[in-house]
């Protein structure tokens, strides 16, 4: 299939940034190609640049179907999430409830509420009960932008479980257009039966879970809840070092709650990523700068916990390369609009409009390992592309609360027009 689109008042390539993610000044440069144009075929970008150039190149080859006029709309690659729970079933309204009256969220969890509630909902549930919820959600990523979805397990806590929860979102993976890429997760939380003694929860998931998920293929990354009442850093260590040894990439749910040494354990394990990051340390922040490790923010989570947010500012201004997410989940974090995280991302953590496009596109595809195919729009990358009805990117941005998606490309195949999956 070709497919040729023209006159975008703004297309936003974030072109520069497939080897290594944007730091500092560069997450502001996002490559703008005013009356811009991208010309694919076979799921596949081949070049961009103006209208007037790639029509001249290209616009007696496609057909009427192939063409898409953005006029007066901005063009840029497809959105990405890396950082999601999104295969779960049931739902915590009554925990905002109880928050709205006075109860921490932890109080919540370590009385069996919380994560332990979604684990048992998710426990209960069937196969194809999960996928036809998850599927409902990865839906309305799409319907937001989004092209590409990371999605952790742990809302199953035992083996059969965390592999049906996996095996939901690798089968997601195939039938949906939008891009899974999943995550492990067995370390979300300790299981209630099992408080009073985590290690023997902890060496579970080292021996019997990790080997099965690497040995089945299921997931690319490990990831660890590493906060004070769940799992320790020397917890979170052992878990993450035991996913290295059988090929899995280490993430972490990092400093969330207090200070308690996840950024600084992301980078010396070599994580790929650490998020949350609400409470990490100066020095925790240098070491992920040094090292290399992509920053995962997530401020719809502060947002709906009515916690302080994360220092986007000063990561970005030390070096750390930063990604912004959902944190899709049904407790902390309730929704699947990246377009409101971005608007979060400025008006709650001082960042720029410019710098919340690289945190959602080539700094998230980063964040989950797929930069060499998503992320920007080059020759050879994927032809993910969502067009927003707006004039110019600053709408993005000021104008919260809204989905302005009118089209969403994914591999060369148009599947949202005007605002409707097709």
């Amino acid at each position: 299939m070709k497919l040729l689109i023209t006159h975008a008042a703004q297309l936003i390539t974030m072109a520069g940034h497939t080897e290594k993610p944007a730091v500092k000044e560069a997450m502001s440069k996002l490559d703008i190609i005013e009356n811009g144009a991208v010309y694919m075929e076979d799921g596949k970008i081949v070049e961009v640049g103006t209208t007037e150039a790639l029509l001249e190149k290209y616009g007696k080859s496609v057909k009427n179907d192939e063409h898409i006029d953005a006029t007066g709309k901005v063009v840029t690659p497809g959105l990405i999430d890396p950082h999601t729970h999104l295969v779960h079933a049931g739902t915590r309204e009554n925990e905002y409830a109880m928050r709205l009256e006075g109860k921490a969220y932890m109080d919540i969890m370590e009385a069996g509420g919380g994560i332990h509630a979604t684990t048992r909902a998710t426990q209960a549930a069937s196969h194809e009960e999960l996928y036809e919820q998850s599927k409902k959600r990865l839906d309305q990523f799409l319907l937001h932008g989004v092209t590409t979805v990371e999605a952790k397990s742990g809302y199953g806590l035992t083996l059969e479980h965390e592999m049906k929860q996996l095996e939901v979102a690798d089968q997601l993976g195939k039938d949906h257009p939008v891009d899974l890429v999943s995550t492990f997760m067995g370390a979300h939380a300790i299981p209630m039966d099992e408080k009073e003694n985590p290690d023997v929860f902890v060496d579970r998931v080292i021996n019997e879970m990790i080997p099965e998920v690497a040995k089945r293929n299921l997931a690319t990354f490990n990831d660890v809840f590493c906060e004070r009442g769940v799992f320790t850093p020397e917890q979170s260590r052992r878990i993450l070092q035991a996913g290295k040894e059988h090929g899995l990439i280490p993430k972490i749910h990092a400093d969330e709650i207090e200070p308690y040494a996840g950024a600084e354990l992301a980078a010396s394990v070599g994580a790929i990523s650490a998020d949350h990051l609400l409470r990490a340390s100066d020095q925790g922040i240098k070491d992920m700068a040094e090292a290399g490790v992509v920053g995962v923010l997530l401020p719809g989570t502060a947002f709906f916990l009515m916690a302080e947010f994360a220092e986007a500012r000063k990561m970005i201004d030390a070096g750390v390369a930063v990604a912004l997410s959902t944190d899709a989940n049904p407790g902390s974090s309730p929704t699947i609009s990246l377009p409101f995280i971005m608007n979060l991302g400025c008006l709650n953590m001082g960042m720029t409009p410019e710098e919340v496009l690289t945190a959602t596109t080539v700094n998230a595809a980063h964040a989950i390992g797929c930069a060499d195919q998503a992320g920007s729009l080059e020759p050879g990358k994927k032809a993910d592309v969502t067009i927003f009805n707006v004039p110019n990117y600053l709408f993005l941005s000021y104008q919260y609360g809204m989905n302005h998606v009118d089209t969403v490309v994914k591999a060369g195949v148009p599947r949202v027009v005007g605002g409707q999956l097709v």
